[in-house]
């Protein structure tokens, strides 16, 4: 009898684990066809040069210099002073950024846009970090190809107790070369 109740248990285990799963899952359909369909603006001739001019002239940086200005960022996100972010938050490339998110009537709720280590270069809010090269979300956009769209899990956002999900794809030039990555945060509550 005994062996009989673990079987049950594990029975019962599996099947809410895939019950989950399943569950999870059935948002990443709907977000990827509003990528696909309204995110249109990652072809922008400006966001594209953006782009190009960070990967030019970031392309002699050393893994340590990288990690370094990670530091510098993350310090600067709890200070008063914020210059790095400023400058980021007040570039070309954000101020678009932003204009998308105002546009997507809730749906969107951050967009970041970044180069090919996966460093910042445009964003609509402050990210806690500025380098993304080592996360799921560039490695599983920017790092699989042209075509890599990943969406990540949903999380209840505690400040707008909205549901949301992030969304990565890689971002390519006029030839269709891939060149950095973009982030989309999206109120799945919205969709």
């Amino acid at each position: 009898m005994k062996h009989f109740l673990k079987g049950v248990v594990v029975a019962v285990i599996a099947a809410a684990c895939s019950h989950a799963a399943f569950a999870e899952d059935a948002h990443v359909a709907p977000i990827k066809s509003y990528v696909t369909s309204k995110v249109t603006w990652l072809k922008d001739p400006a966001l594209i040069a953006a782009i190009k001019a960070q990967n030019a002239k970031n392309a002699a940086l050393s893994e340590a210099e990288i990690i370094a200005l990670d530091k510098k960022w993350r310090a600067e996100v709890e200070a008063a002073d914020k210059p790095m972010i400023k400058a980021i938050l007040d570039n070309e490339a954000s101020k678009f950024l932003k204009a998308q998110q105002a546009a997507s009537s809730g749906v969107i709720s951050e967009v970041f846009v970044m180069d090919n280590k996966g460093l910042n270069v445009g964003q609509s809010e402050i990210t806690s970090d500025y380098w993304q090269g080592d996360e799921a979300k560039f490695k599983k956009s920017f790092g699989v190809g042209k075509d890599a769209i990943f969406v990540d899990g949903v999380e209840k956002d505690e400040s707008t107790q909205a549901l949301q999900s992030q969304v990565s794809l890689t971002i390519v030039d006029e030839a269709g070369a891939p060149i950095g990555a973009v982030t989309i945060g999206i109120n799945v509550d919205a969709l």
